[in-house]
């Protein structure tokens, strides 16, 4: 075998390597977009904390550092619900859900008031409100609030109806974990595993019924 030939043949060898490997990515690729239309995205985890879904919330009457004050509790005059987002100005997550949460605000205002909470020093949190422009947000400091809510990990979210209780609350670290929270409330579930669990509990039943 010539040097031509050799060079020819090891081209050909090096092209069918690179054709199979392309091969097997978009393999690998089809299979990975398969396995995530099989699994449906989980809603916001809640973390099992002292207050339940069903309760009602804690009562508070707090100044906003963006003026007025925040009632937390007890029946909404508005008939709004309320989402309490606590968060921390050194939270990478909750700096990305901060656009999110104006839109959420935006589109849910009739229904929806969002309330900011934290705890730390108010200059701190006086100079993330301007850097975020979370001027429009009712924005609390309070220990005793995350206290109450036994809040260990940020950013988590908690959900109460215009009566004041508890909807829902959980861990959120995306804007589907963000929408689980209304969602569960529209289900009428504390959270949307709840909804799942109760959902494949019925199912045989109706399997049943149907034969």
């Amino acid at each position: 075998m010539t040097l031509t030939h050799a060079l020819i043949v090891s081209g050909l060898l090096s092209w069918l390597m690179n054709l199979g490997l392309i091969l097997a990515v978009l393999a690998l690729a089809r299979q990975v977009g398969l396995l995530h239309e099989r699994i449906q995205p989980v809603g916001a985890l809640s973390l099992g904390k002292a207050i339940q879904a069903g309760e009602a919330a804690p009562r508070f009457t707090l100044p906003s550092l963006t003026g007025g004050s925040v009632s937390l509790g007890g029946r909404n005059a508005q008939g709004q619900s309320t989402l309490l987002f606590f968060l921390s100005e050194s939270c990478p997550v909750c700096k990305t859900l901060l656009p999110m949460l104006a839109s959420l605000r935006q589109q849910e205002r009739a229904r929806l008031r969002v309330v900011l909470a934290s705890d730390g020093a108010a200059d701190v949190h006086q100079a993330f409100i301007t850097a975020q422009r979370l001027q429009a947000f009712p924005y609390v400091l309070s220990r005793e609030v995350g206290l109450a809510y036994q809040i260990s990990k940020l950013p988590y979210g908690v959900l109460i109806d215009a009566s004041g209780s508890v909807v829902t609350h959980g861990l959120i670290n995306t804007r589907e974990h963000l929408e689980s929270l209304l969602e569960a409330q529209e289900l009428g579930f504390a959270s949307i595993q709840a909804f799942r669990a109760a959902s494949a509990a019925t199912q045989p039943a109706l399997f049943e019924q149907v034969h």
